[in-house]
């Protein structure tokens, strides 16, 4: 696979599994502003869609949007640290991309300093070469703008680039883009979640991506 030159990731689902965390805090913001509750797996649905999207299915008010935010990230930042750790395997085989020449970046529905924050709990601050977070675009995944913001700041083209991610919202965000894309099935989704956005490639585990780029 060496026609390969640059490989973005998202993050949530695919290098660390901040599931629980998400759906704790989503579940908490429910209840603290009495809104209708939903289910972990109508949560999971939504799983690589910005915060304001989701929530933008329940007002049209700026200003309750940004209690309701307010609210999800002060719990999810109080137990980020407790409750996200990376995917067996995830972090060496960032490592090993970035080691072997290819060009890397994050594309992740989670706001830039979250990404970091996540990245930083793990090991991998430093490692990928470009963030975009939701907050760096206008139209985040599954729009392809954030696979495109990223090769653009990599300096990168479309030909020769692989997106890797969990969820169909990645997958689409890549198909738009023109680039190749890969779902892998280590995270909340699995292989059945992700044929009807018809990735290019499955991977059951990091080690799979690995042994795709002939590494």
């Amino acid at each position: 696979m060496s026609s390969y030159q640059t490989i973005l990731f998202d993050l949530d689902g695919t290098l660390i599994d901040s599931v629980d965390l998400i759906v704790d805090s989503y579940q908490h913001t429910y209840r603290a502003h009495g809104l209708p509750m939903s289910s972990r797996e109508q949560i999971l649905a939504g799983m690589g869609v910005p915060l304001r999207t989701i929530f933008g299915e329940l007002t049209s008010d700026p200003a309750e949007m940004d209690r309701w935010i307010a609210t999800y990230r002060e719990y999810n930042l109080t137990h980020h640290d407790q409750q996200v750790r990376a995917y067996p395997g995830a972090v060496e085989m960032v490592r090993a991309v970035r080691a072997a020449g290819f060009r890397t970046g994050l594309v992740t529905s989670k706001n830039n300093s979250g990404a970091r924050r996540g990245l930083a709990l793990v090991g991998l601050e430093g490692v990928l070469e470009v963030i975009v977070g939701s907050d760096d675009v206008t139209r985040p995944k599954p729009d392809p703008e954030p696979v495109r913001l990223a090769l653009t700041q990599l300096q990168m083209p479309t030909t020769g680039c692989l997106f890797v991610g969990d969820s169909h919202h990645d997958i689409y965000s890549g198909r738009g883009a023109g680039v190749g894309t890969v779902g892998v099935t280590w995270g909340p989704f699995d292989r059945a979640h992700l044929e009807s956005a018809t990735p290019d490639f499955y991977c059951e585990d990091p080690q799979a991506l690995l042994r795709l780029l002939g590494l």
